[in-house]
């Protein structure tokens, strides 16, 4: 299977700040691949540099098989992207946003109306295609603003944080749209902080961390670079947590966590193990409130390759001057 998006070596600074450090990343044709890191990692300069939008420093990527620089103009017509905030424009209605983009992309007057009705249709936004933007939830303009990216039927696609801001409900459902589309045949990049999304919609995964991608793999093939079971347990009195991590200590083969009266300790053994952890703070007198016994899950893995949590921020891809992100 040929590759959709190819990057080697992407380094962009700005001043004393670097966004990208290195930057490498394949992802087949069909594929959904997901960067996963914190604000600040780099995942929007990525983006930005893969759609066009910023010339890297050093480096050289293609999408579709054209270079991002050499090649942007072509570029293109042969992509859709979909950022953090909707882009559209709230004093149209929505059917009207689309019919926009269609022109923009030289559709022409009627096949742009036909494309805005099909779209609105696959985005169960029909009802509301008369009505002005400004009227619409914040789902309903996440929905809207993917679909604008697919006006033109792309064949590769980039969601940048696409649901960012939306609740359970409306993210749910446009995991859903997402799904078909690339079950249709659409090569999608995601970047995302969501670490449940990213195991549900991608089918490989990079961590990326201070402008570099630091590991990749499956969702699967990530969580078992990390091995083995968790034990996850919250105390009745915060007072009592070092107590806890002391009769806990020998049960750990890894590093234990600790955040107020919640712990995590990487074990092996299974429910037989949590059995004896449970034992052993009932002997030293730790009132437990809460436990259980689970598998890694992809915050084990980013908290395990960088030392801190997916939802940390640092400041680079906010550095970016207003003048290259609207190139």
């Amino acid at each position: 299977m040929p590759d959709a998006i190819v990057a080697e070596g992407l380094v962009k600074k700005y001043g004393d700040v670097v966004a990208l450090d290195g930057m490498g990343l394949s992802v087949p044709e069909g594929t959904v691949f997901g960067l996963l890191g914190p604000n600040g990692a780099g995942k929007t300069t990525t983006v930005r540099v893969l759609t066009t939008l910023l010339k890297p420093d050093t480096g050289h990527a293609t999408v579709a098989g054209l270079d991002v620089v050499r090649d942007a103009r072509r570029l293109r017509s042969l992509i859709g992207v979909s950022g953090q905030y909707a882009a559209v424009d709230e004093d149209l209605t929505g059917a009207e946003n689309l019919e926009m983009v269609g022109r923009l992309y030289h559709l022409g007057v009627r096949r742009s109306k036909e494309r805005a009705r099909e779209l609105l249709e696959t985005f169960a936004l029909t009802d509301a295609g008369t009505r002005p933007v400004k009227g619409y939830s914040g789902g309903m303009r996440r929905r809207l603003d993917l679909a604008a990216a697919l006006v033109a039927e792309p064949p590769v696609l980039f969601l940048d944080e696409p649901t960012t801001g939306l609740d359970p409900r409306a993210r749910a459902d446009l995991w859903n749209v997402i799904s078909k589309l690339v079950a249709a045949g659409t090569t999608l990049l995601l970047t995302t902080q969501y670490m449940e999304e990213a195991d549900r919609l991608a089918d490989r995964i990079a961590v990326v961390d201070r402008g570099r991608v630091i590991a990749a793999g499956t969702a699967d093939e990530l969580k078992d670079r990390v091995g083995g079971d968790r034990i996850e347990l919250t105390v009745s009195d915060p007072a009592s947590i070092e107590v806890a991590r002391e009769a806990l200590a020998w049960l750990a083969v890894g590093q234990m966590h600790t955040d107020a009266s919640h712990i995590t300790v990487p074990v092996t053994g299974g429910a037989a193990t949590l059995h004896q952890a449970l034992g052993r703070l009932a002997d030293a007198g730790v009132e437990v409130r809460d436990a259980g016994l689970r598998r890694p899950t992809l915050d084990d893995v980013f908290l395990t390759l960088t030392g801190h949590d997916a939802k940390a921020t640092e400041k680079h891809d906010e550095a970016i001057p207003a003048e290259e992100s609207s190139r």
